[in-house]
């Protein structure tokens, strides 16, 4: 089989922008499926069609028996479901370097012309986190639910096809009455036990990684739920006061919001320290103090 290492690679720079569930279901794909897939599988299918044998001698009629009895090989058709579900993922990847490089263009063009720019111009929130790692949020965010969502209907898409092509178990014995065979003829494989075993280790990898994916969905949207409730009830109003009750209010009472973004105050061009003004009367009393 291929070379996987440009693949593993490719997913691991999208997974570190990823949930801890998304990272459990990249270890889960490459243990339990292309490492599985590449070390034992390949050796167990072999050439599989030097092992389907029938008990007849009639020139053509093996082969069109093994291709009604196997439309697509079982490693192929296990490559073909790892490329599709590692392909959202692909592209999750391409949005956010996308993005990384929008925003490192804009903040060339900050760079090269901030002299000319307006100081109170509020810029756009940085796609970055304080760690440097990509916010899921906005347009990652809907990116993102969107790869678990595709990666979700490929996983059941290709668990139905395979139940549809060939179901979850092998039989060593298949009959085949295709032309040009004479009539009924029986077909065997090889090592059907050990295949059988194959079929339903790869088929319970593929149910965990939807389990996975039906967690990580939960787990977003609990977090980004609890999230808009604190961010309703820093929005709400304060309750008001009776004009019996005390004036003081104890600090548990007040809720903890987050400060709202305020521009800096722009520096005197001159250099000089901006004082406060001052009005006719407080100069007043400044003089006298003095006197």
């Amino acid at each position: 089989m291929g070379d996987w290492n440009l693949l593993g690679r490719l997913l691991e720079s999208a997974q570190e922008h990823s949930t801890v569930v998304g990272k459990v279901w990249l270890t889960v794909l490459f243990i339990f499926r292309i490492l599985v897939l590449g070390a034992a599988a390949e050796k167990v299918w072999g050439d599989e069609q030097s092992g389907f044998s029938c008990d007849t001698k009639q020139p053509g009629c093996q082969n069109v028996c093994y291709d009604k009895t196997f439309p697509i090989s079982h490693i192929r058709f296990w490559v073909l479901q790892i490329i599709f579900v590692s392909t959202p993922s692909l592209v999750y990847l391409g949005h956010i370097l996308h993005l990384v490089r929008m925003a490192e263009k804009e903040q060339q063009r900050e760079e090269t012309g901030g002299a000319q720019q307006e100081p109170l111009v509020q810029h756009k929130p940085s796609i970055r986190d304080v760690p440097g790692k990509i916010r899921l949020r906005g347009a990652i965010l809907r990116t993102y639910i969107c790869n678990i969502v595709f990666k979700m209907l490929f996983e059941v898409g290709f668990i139905v096809g395979q139940y549809a092509l060939y179901g979850f178990e092998l039989k060593p014995l298949y009959t085949c009455n295709r032309w040009p065979c004479p009539n009924t003829v029986n077909c065997y494989i090889a090592r059907p036990t050990e295949k059988t075993i194959f079929v339903l280790f790869m088929t319970g990898v593929a149910c965990l990684s939807l389990l996975l994916n039906l967690i990580e969905m939960y787990h977003l949207g609990f977090t980004k739920c609890r999230q808009g409730l604190a961010a309703d009830h820093c929005r709400a109003p304060a309750p008001k006061a009776s004009s019996n009750a005390p004036r003081e209010i104890s600090d548990h009472h007040i809720p903890r919001c987050p400060a709202p973004y305020s521009l800096p105050r722009p520096a005197d061009p001159t250099g000089a320290t901006l004082k406060p003004s001052r009005s006719p009367r407080q100069r007043v009393w400044e003089s006298k103090d003095q006197l």
